[in-house]
């Protein structure tokens, strides 16, 4: 079934202001959330950290990903409502039907848009896939932005293999707090990285209540001030992102659709 953003109600707008996790994450500082520990992982990969380079063989990879806490069959659609300080933004991400071969591995599609006011600001492609073992793989990305209706650039795009950029882990296979990672790498343009925070955060969200969840806290060098807490529910995937710094910001999931 085809669903629009129109179907999101006043209320699940308002909700955004007030889901709140139901455990206490303390708002590390950016430096702290990047002290974290290494992990060994099910499968033929450990986790990747800074710009390590990594040699990733396509016969370790599927676009069948059920990692539990971000399985995207395609068709799926999330919808957040975004807000920081004044301004409310839209997003939708859609997991597609194709694919892309990056350096012989096959990655899924995932479509991501955001629009404020009914106005496109960021139109990007997303690729992923799942390793052997269970591991969520982030292989790049195809970002357009827009201001005023006009392309103004494709800042942060990377594609894994290309100008020294390599590929990250999004969800690991075995989610243990302490367990960090980076999630891309290309220099100057790509850094994020994180630190498991917990797997028993509890939120309340317009979409439900969810128990057992992925609590990361998120980095990137290129812009140190900034800190930011996610929330991935089992079987559902990103419910909650809260901006700790420099600035509070929070996005919500409002509205999913499987197909």
């Amino acid at each position: 079934m085809k669903t629009t953003f129109a179907a999101v109600s006043a209320v699940a707008v308002a909700a955004v202001l007030t889901a709140q996790p139901s455990i206490a994450t303390a708002p590390l500082s950016p430096a702290q959330a990047q002290d974290g520990g290494r992990c060994r992982l099910p499968g033929p990969y450990e986790l990747p950290h800074a710009g390590q380079p990594v040699n990733l063989r396509p016969d370790d990879f599927t676009t069948k990903i059920d990692n539990v806490y971000w399985p995207m069959r395609p068709g799926t659609i999330w919808r957040y409502v975004e807000k920081v300080g004044n301004a409310t933004e839209h997003i939708k991400v859609r997991v597609t039907h194709r694919t892309k071969m990056i350096r012989g591995i096959k990655t899924r599609v995932v479509r991501d848009t955001v629009t404020e006011g009914g106005e496109l600001v960021e139109d990007t492609r997303d690729w992923f896939a799942q390793d052997s073992g269970g591991s969520l793989w982030y292989l790049g990305e195809n970002t357009k932005e827009y201001d005023n209706g006009e392309f103004v650039g494709t800042e942060g795009s990377f594609e894994y293999g290309k100008h020294g950029a390599q590929a990250g882990v999004i969800i690991p296979a075995e989610s243990r707090p302490g367990c960090a990672y980076r999630e891309e790498f290309k220099r100057g343009e790509a850094e994020d990285r994180a630190r498991i925070l917990s797997t028993k955060a509890s939120i309340k969200a317009p979409t439900g209540f969810y128990h057992r969840m992925l609590n990361t806290a998120n980095i990137t060098p290129l812009e140190p001030k900034i800190l930011e807490h996610k929330f991935y529910a089992r079987h559902v995937g990103p419910v909650l992102e809260l901006g700790i710094s420099p600035k509070p910001s929070r996005a919500v999931l409002v509205k999913m659709t499987r197909h």
